[in-house]
């Protein structure tokens, strides 16, 4: 089998690969039958030379190739007719701005497998960046807490930051002591608790950071969905329930708005669920100077998430009056927004190696040991077929065909 690694063309740009050099060779070592090939990339984490230097090939043909694996979304008119490809693809929940990417995979016969589906028997994924989010997540919204009160600079990520960089530069600078509030309990807010824990933020427990008086340091606490909401019906909180019948919920919120400064979101959410922040609650002049939203639902749970940014410019401002959009530390009386949607980029070094070394396991070795059909994880994951939509993805009919 022989295995290419595409280049990333999205815009904003994407500096995460698959596999990493490292990962390649060990791979080669263990299945020396397999063989790889690299498109050429300026902006890839990982230079075209350190792949060559280590004999990988680095090829702008990939047509030789049997399986493609990609990060983002390859373009429609770059996919080969006949091809195994893997990426990100957002097109399982009937995203229109990728309909015509979807229609591309089927009309041109190709199978296509997409990482977020990527899940073990129990239904949790096994290849994702969300713990790479979490982490940079709170480091983005801290950086603008510094520059929004002029307390502190910390540095803008470079191609070749890493997780150690990043530690180190929150602990050369005197954090705020402020309350803040990371919500959720997934892998996005594990990275997000990871990192507090490692600059010294003191965790405490719903009681404490909700009647405790002024905090000496960064103190943080998580609020999961059940702390965050209440049944209608005074029914204890079940989280089925929940995901089945939101309607039977309410935002309570309000109570852990008046006593944050900055606020993480990192829970999940989808349309239907209660909204948290809403744009009345917004004008009330609430204590939070900063939102790190992380999970960046368009204008869903948190309506001053008007947009998502970007790397080079995280940071846009939330005018609790008007409900716009203003510019960045513009004027006091702003919130804040944090809402960079591919924060693990920011780390591409880090997260890259760790994404390849899941996808190794979960997905490269039964590959490349019993091939395409060898695997339920794989062919939970597989969505088209040779051109043909997988049964568990048979939904997606319509959509392909352009008639919902």
């Amino acid at each position: 089998m022989k295995i290419g690694i595409l280049r990333e063309t999205k815009t904003p740009i994407d500096n995460r690969v698959a596999l990493s050099p490292r990962q390649i060779v060990e791979l080669q070592k263990r299945f020396p039958q397999s063989s790889f090939v690299v498109q050429p990339s300026p902006i890839r984490v990982f230079s075209d030379e350190e792949y060559a230097s280590l004999g990988i090939p680095v090829s702008e043909d990939l047509s030789g190739c049997d399986v493609l694996f990609g990060i983002k979304e390859a373009t429609p008119e770059s996919l080969i007719a006949g091809k195994h490809y893997f990426f990100f693809g957002h097109v399982a929940k009937k995203q229109a701005y990728n309909r015509h990417l979807l229609q591309a995979i089927m009309g041109k016969g190709l199978t296509f497998s997409d990482y977020e589906y990527l899940v073990d028997d129990e239904g949790e994924r096994l290849c994702a960046f969300g713990w790479w989010a979490g982490v940079v997540g709170v480091y983005y919204t801290l950086q603008g807490y510094g520059l929004r009160t002029g307390a502190f600079t910390l540095p803008k990520p470079t191609l070749k930051f890493t997780l150690a960089d990043l530690r180190a530069a929150l602990l050369g600078v005197a954090l705020p002591p402020v309350r803040l509030l990371v919500t959720g309990n997934g892998r996005v807010s594990h990275g997000a608790q990871y990192i507090l824990d490692q600059i010294g933020a003191l965790r405490v427990d719903e009681q404490a950071y909700l009647s405790g008086g002024t905090p000496d340091r960064l103190t943080y606490t998580v609020a999961e969905a059940r702390q965050l909401v209440r049944r209608t019906d005074g029914q204890p909180y079940e989280r089925h329930h929940f995901r089945s019948h939101p309607e039977c919920y309410v935002s309570d919120f309000h109570r852990w708005a008046w006593r944050t400064d900055i606020l993480v979101t990192c829970h999940f959410w989808t349309p239907g669920e209660p909204v948290y922040l809403t744009a009345d609650d917004l004008r009330q002049q609430l204590p939070i100077h900063i939102i790190g939203d992380i999970t960046c639902d368009i204008e869903g749970s948190v309506m001053s998430t008007v947009r998502s940014s970007t790397h080079d410019a995280p940071f846009y401002d939330y005018d609790p009056a008007t409900g716009q959009e203003a510019p960045p530390f513009s004027a006091d009386s702003h919130i804040v927004v944090m809402a960079v949607d591919t924060c693990p980029n920011a780390l591409a070094h880090d997260a890259s190696e760790y994404f390849g070394d899941m996808l190794t396991e979960h997905v490269l070795t039964p590959l490349l040991s019993g091939g395409e059909d060898s695997s339920a994880v794989l062919r939970r994951a597989t969505i088209v077929s040779k051109g043909e939509l997988t049964a568990p993805f048979a939904y997606l009919d319509g959509f392909a065909k352009g008639l919902e």
